[in-house]
């Protein structure tokens, strides 16, 4: 895009990678009834790990056995997240889905 093309606003530079990623990791977490569905194996039940890296303004949700080598991807992920604090937040809201269950899947987009 030229600088006509951004209504005549100076470029931006790019965001420095090393400020544009976080990753959050909660274990143990006791399924409710139902699991989480994932992407590869449908829904997995009982003792999980959730682990959400935030990159490229979006969060990537991935569960497993906790303890297990394998990671799934939750069904719904990634989801939107333009910052930081949002991606965390989505992070709490897979965890609150893990403990709730019935076939919990990725939260919905939430406002920054």
């Amino acid at each position: 895009m030229t600088e006509h093309d951004q209504g005549h606003r100076p470029a931006r530079p790019p965001a420095d990678p090393r400020a544009s990623w976080a990753t959050w990791t909660t274990q143990s977490i006791i399924s409710g009834p139902g699991g989480v569905t994932t992407a590869e194996v449908g829904p997995i039940s009982g003792d999980l790990t959730v682990h959400t890296t935030w990159v490229d303004g979006e969060a990537r949700l991935t569960v497993q056995y906790t303890g297990a080598l394998d990671w799934y991807t939750v069904s719904g992920s990634p989801v939107p997240a333009a910052d930081e604090i949002t991606a965390r937040a989505i992070h709490q809201a897979m965890v609150n889905g893990v403990k709730a269950g019935r076939g919990a899947g990725a939260p919905p987009p939430m406002a920054s």
